[in-house]
């Protein structure tokens, strides 16, 4: 399906007060840096500061992180955000920008933008923590499609 048969269809580009709101309100996607040639894709909660970034904390388990350690190697990284009501009703936001580690110092900005993302409690029961990291993705290019309401 190429993308003239998808806005027949009811599929509609986003514009960029929609992709704003959606991600303020979304809280949750896929990240997803380089590693070795393959993707390395994980689900992450992001808050986002209403402008052009978005933040990430890493729970640190074990020795070593994979995404910590592949996200201080890569320059970009890419989110995808989505909402998937039923199959009339989706909306999905690709972001892609430089991806950066936040000092302590700055961490009153990711807290204030992570107000709205998703907290799952599926850590609670994990081995300890070693940390918590700051990540930010600043955006410097979005998409984002639409179908239904």
């Amino acid at each position: 399906m190429v993308t003239e048969d998808m806005m027949e269809g009811g599929t509609a580009p986003m514009t960029d007060e929609e992709i704003r709101s959606f991600l303020t309100e979304q809280g949750v996607g896929v990240l997803a840096v380089a590693a070795d040639g393959v993707p390395y894709v994980v689900p992450m909660s992001f808050g986002y500061d209403g402008d052009e970034t978005l933040y990430f904390l890493f729970l640190l388990f074990g020795e070593e992180s994979r995404k910590q350690t592949l996200c201080d190697r890569a320059d970009r990284a890419r989110l995808l955000a989505y909402s998937a009501e039923s199959m009339h009703d989706w909306r999905s936001v690709t972001t892609t920008g430089s991806i950066e580690d936040v000092p302590e110092d700055d961490w009153s900005e990711l807290r204030t933008a992570m107000e709205n993302a998703w907290h799952p409690d599926l850590f609670t029961a994990a081995s300890p923590m070693r940390g918590v990291e700051g990540y930010r993705l600043r955006v410097d290019d979005w998409t984002g499609i639409r179908h239904g309401a």
